[in-house]
């Protein structure tokens, strides 16, 4: 593998001092990475000997320490506004989401050293800015240990997958459960990079590649955007890893099968780093190098890729930017969003891949069946690559979504994430479209702190309703228009009605007491003909229905005024200018 590190790097900085940047990856004989207070140190060198190079320390994590950002700025600016007239392109990498996959808290080390030292390699920053995450999830590199990473092959020791809560991060983007994440916001935001990457290691079956990449989804990211990634970028960086001779493939999604007849591209919901920052335009990857590689592989591999798209960004940046801005243009008069998505596999790309192959033999512990993969036996193949999502709900958006101010987590993650709101400065009724939530299903067990709702069904209706003085309007004319209609729409795919922030309206909070509630359900069924021909419609569609008096007296109640407005009642409505 040809490659630019070198053991004993000591050379005279640009401000004149000797000093070894030598990484502890590197004078480990590549089998070690830095601990949180290492990494930093090492940072903290660099700034300390280069201008080009700076740290600032942003908001907390739930591990009580603060998330850092190394900078690094050929010209040595790092004002975001004067960076931005000067034309020049972001790149955002965040490491250690998972401490224990610490292959890009070791590349970037290297990554930065060589684009500070070597000429060649510094001529990629004439028009990008570098900002790197060094450590994430601070809380699981503190919890250190030589275990947890069952199958892996290296470092030494590692930190630990969840937080200092025990959250995983890249589940925790849109839902903002940790500090960490919410610190993250801010940062994404201050910086509006052009691209963001996200650096992680993973084995869901095996195969010769180092690594392989999370892509885009080129119909998220919007038409022009998205097949630029699809038609440009992304053939130029397999190119550009060819050219190291390190091979990569697209990321090989393929859990409960084999990859040998292909697979369909990771769906990166905005749960994920990768499709949070698709909401915002930004062109989002997660790099997968894989763990049974030597770990020095797979961190050459990591630098590569890294440092390839720094390469890339800087030769193609004003493009980025163009179709950045047009896609955003494009975003704010967008009428149809789609919020769900699902895999057409009418539709396949075919790669060329390699693998090794697998065959079902066995087990020496159970006696049952059991995955091998021959590595004696490789091949090569033409697979379908199944990465065309299609959507599955589309919404029309309205003028102004309205959120009652009671509902202020909601309203705070709008303002965390750059949403442009007003408030109501008067009592006033309006004639709003209301979803009911009509089903929905709930797992026994939770996932990352939630009990998640699946198959939400919804209907709609125009009402009458009074809001008060303070409550929230969100116009859907902005930038941030996905973001806000992926949220607040409940049938979306990571919405917030989904992650549990509206579960006190799937409660009834009053009730009746049946001794007395039946001698006015008789009354209420007499004057009222609607309600009366219901219920016998229902006696006559349901006979376990027409044998059930708690039933028929609960659905009278449900019919009737006294039957709460809250209940199933979507908190969050839909506004329309006439």
């Amino acid at each position: 593998m040809r490659t630019a590190i070198i053991m004993n790097f000591v050379l005279i900085s640009f401000t004149g001092f000797a000093q070894n940047y030598t990484t502890k990856f590197e004078s480990s004989g590549y089998q070690e990475t830095v601990t949180y207070q290492e990494g930093l140190a090492y940072y903290k060198q660099l700034a300390a000997d280069f201008k080009e190079v700076k740290i600032f320390e942003k908001g907390p994590t739930d591990s009580g320490h603060p998330l850092h950002v190394v900078m690094v700025s050929k010209e040595k600016d790092f004002d975001l506004s004067s960076i931005r007239k000067k034309g020049m392109t972001i790149l955002m990498i965040n490491n250690g989401i998972h401490p224990g996959e610490s292959d890009g808290i070791d590349a970037c080390q290297m990554m930065v050293r060589d684009l500070l030292l070597d000429k060649n390699k510094n001529a990629f920053l004439n028009n990008v800015v570098v900002a790197i995450v060094p450590f994430y999830n601070i809380g699981g590199a503190l919890n250190r240990n030589s275990t947890s990473r069952v199958n892996q092959n290296g470092p030494v020791s590692y930190g630990f997958r969840g937080n200092a809560r025990n959250f995983d991060l890249n589940r925790d983007f849109i839902k903002n459960d940790t500090k960490n994440s919410v610190s993250f916001a801010r940062i994404f935001h201050e910086l509006d990079p052009e691209v963001f990457i996200d650096t992680h290691v993973s084995n869901g079956a095996d195969y010769p590649y180092v690594i392989t990449i999370v892509e885009p989804q080129k119909d998220k990211l919007g038409e022009e955007l998205g097949g630029f990634v699809d038609g440009e970028m992304m053939p130029k960086m397999f190119q550009h890893m060819m050219n190291v001779d390190v091979k990569m493939t697209p990321y090989v999604n393929a859990w409960g099968a084999t990859p040998d007849k292909g697979w369909p591209q990771f769906f990166d919901g905005p749960r994920y780093s990768s499709g949070y920052a698709a909401l915002f335009q930004t062109i989002g990857f997660m790099s997968e190098t894989h763990m049974l590689k030597p770990y020095k592989n797979r961190v050459e591999a990591t630098y590569h890729f890294l440092l390839g798209t720094t390469r890339f960004m800087n030769m193609e940046g004003n493009k980025i930017m163009k179709l950045k801005k047009a896609a955003r243009s494009k975003v704010k008069t967008q009428k149809e969003f789609p919020i769900s998505w699902k895999l057409d596999r009418s539709v396949s790309t075919t790669i060329e891949f390699e693998g090794y192959t697998p065959e079902m033999v066995p087990s020496a512990l159970s006696g049952d069946q059991r995955l091998k993969y021959h590595r004696d036996q490789p091949f090569k193949k033409s697979v379908p690559y199944y990465n065309k999502y299609v959507p599955d709900v589309t919404v029309t958006k309205p003028d102004f979504y309205i959120i009652p101010q009671g509902w202020h987590r909601v309203i705070e993650k709008m303002k965390l994430n750059g949403v442009e709101m007003e408030r109501l400065t008067e009592d006033k009724t309006m004639e709003v479209e209301a979803y009911h939530i009509e089903d929905y299903n709930s797992p026994k067990s939770p996932y990352e702190g939630h009990y998640f709702h699946s198959k939400v069904e919804v209907s709609k209706k125009t009402i009458l309703w009074k809001f008060r003085k303070g409550d929230v309007l969100v116009p859907v004319n902005q930038i941030n228009n996905r973001y806000i209609v992926e949220t607040l729409e409940p049938q979306a795919y990571d919405s917030f009605f989904r992650w549990n922030y509206f579960d006190s309206i799937l409660q009834m909070k009053e009730h009746y007491s049946s001794y007395v509630f039946e001698d006015l359900a008789v009354e209420i069924v007499k004057e009222n003909a609607d309600i009366r021909e219901a219920l016998e419609k229902k006696r006559q569609e349901d006979p376990d229905f027409a044998q059930d008096g708690r039933a028929q007296l609960d659905f009278v109640y449900k019919k009737s005024d006294h039957y709460e407005k809250a209940h199933l009642l979507y908190p969050v409505f839909r506004f329309n200018k006439k």
